[in-house]
């Protein structure tokens, strides 16, 4: 990305794909470094703004949590990290993943079967109330 000077919030929004409020949010976490402003107040952001609220609306995509992306902002920003560290952090988050994934579909089992055992007809005895009053 290049060439867009400085913006509105607004326009970084909507170059970004996110939110003006959330803009405001990352802006205050700290995610995105104190941003010029002019002589009336509103703010102002640059290229590499919105290069970093697009970095931020990814790995929010990918699902990682404000304090892994607190950190990979830092890491993305040390041209002298160890890619090691970025690593580490992505496999936390997958192993959580794979963790949830595998929590949903032993969800998902469980609940098609009791779906599958009621009858779902005019008779008040139901198994998967049965289930969950366990």
């Amino acid at each position: 990305m290049s060439g867009f000077g400085t913006v509105s919030i607004g326009e970084a929004a909507r170059l970004s794909g996110v939110s003006a409020r959330m803009v405001r949010h990352y802006e205050g976490l700290g995610l995105l470094p104190p941003v010029a402003r002019t002589e009336s107040g509103y703010r102002q952001y640059g290229d590499a703004d919105i290069h970093t609220l697009r970095f931020i609306k990814r790995s929010r995509d990918l699902g990682f949590s404000m304090e892994e992306i607190a950190e990979l902002v830092g890491l993305w920003h040390n041209r002298r990290r160890a890619s090691s560290n970025v690593k580490r952090i992505a496999q936390k988050h997958l192993g959580e993943l794979e963790q949830r994934i595998a929590d949903m579909q032993s969800m998902r089992s469980t609940l098609a079967h009791l779906v599958h055992c009621c009858h779902g007809d005019a008779r008040p005895d139901c198994p998967i109330l049965d289930d969950l009053a366990k």
